[in-house]
């Protein structure tokens, strides 16, 4: 049994062939260039389609689904990518027009988000759990919801938008528009944010500070500046550590006392700091979670989908779990 699955996202379109065991046979990727007709895009999310079965000796009749994950708000019923502002979409019929592409019968459409969580259940850290979240630390804080062996879409499909839970009243200003949200903070971006605001202050009062050596060497601050001075043993890169870890187990916390999950997942790049990260994660998710003393507490883990997560995760939609 074979399915493709496409993560179609503002810079690349992934093209994928999984297997039943959920490996990747093959895998082709061409530039989104958004701007362009969007029916473009279809061509050519057909043509990789093709392309991938080629690579691997299989017969597009042989492919049993074909998932797509895009971002933005979609709606499943009819197929449409209702809004995305990343590729540049507004009630665009994706799969009709693919179908028409491709001689595949069961074509599905899903948020980027909620994709990334599915596969995780289905094929991933998840596996076997059929209440997860999974949390992504990227340029911005992303999520899905799975709850009961089911994506959890809300009534308009919009559900999930977990990074715009405000963590922090008159915080931070988020380009969503409100103050304080989970993203300004435990995002890769709000990280990055609260190392230069770190190095600043440690430039202005004269305390030397390993960052400034690993941003010398860089030429720019990343999401790992903090966390390669911390275990360089710098006291100023503890500290922005530990005030990014703050703030994102407080919404580790409020999502485990929302939806109480078997497992939460954290993936995004900033997930590549491993098990040490959700070491310095528990204790302080255990503490603020209602009940921990007295009931299982959900475990938190790093999501093993990695890049791959969109392609499977969308390859996978129209699965059943079978637990």
């Amino acid at each position: 049994m074979y399915r493709i699955g496409i993560d179609l996202g503002g810079t690349n379109i992934a093209v994928g062939l999984v297997n039943e065991k959920f490996e990747i046979l093959s895998k082709k990727s061409t530039p989104t260039l958004t701007g362009r007709p969007n029916e473009e895009i279809v061509a050519d999310i057909a043509a990789l389609c093709e392309a991938v079965c080629k690579e691997a000796g299989v017969a597009l009749t042989e492919v049993t689904s074909i998932g797509i994950a895009a971002p933005g708000l979609v709606d499943q019923e009819s197929g449409m990518v209702v809004y995305s502002n990343n590729i540049k979409m507004k009630n665009f019929p994706m799969v009709s027009l693919l179908r028409k592409r491709v001689p595949v019968a069961e074509i599905y459409l899903e948020n980027d988000a909620n994709a990334a969580a599915w596969g995780e259940v289905v094929a991933g850290a998840a596996k076997g759990c059929r209440n997860a979240i999974m949390v992504t630390l990227g340029t911005g804080v992303g999520g899905g919801i799975v709850t009961d062996g089911k994506i959890y879409k809300g009534f308009n499909s919009a559900g999930g938008e977990l990074g715009h839970t405000v963590i922090c009243v008159d915080g931070r200003l988020c380009s969503c528009g409100r103050h304080g949200c989970w993203e300004t903070y435990s995002s890769a971006t709000g990280l990055i944010r609260t190392t230069a605001e770190k190095l600043e202050e440690c430039e202005k009062n004269g305390r030397p500070t390993k960052m400034t050596d690993l941003v010398a060497q860089k030429g720019r601050i990343n999401g790992r500046t903090a966390f390669d001075a911390m275990r360089a043993g710098d006291p100023a890169g503890t500290e922005v550590v530990k005030e990014y870890t703050k703030y994102l187990a407080v919404g580790l916390a409020n999502m485990i006392n929302i939806f109480q999950p078997e497992v939460i997942l954290i993936g995004g790049g900033i997930s590549n700091e491993g098990q040490p990260l959700v070491d310095l994660l528990k204790d302080d998710v255990r503490e603020q979670t209602y009940g921990s003393a007295y009931a299982p507490n959900s475990e938190i883990r790093i999501a093993t989908l990695k890049n791959d997560a969109g392609i499977i995760g969308a390859a996978v939609l129209g699965m059943e779990l079978s637990l």
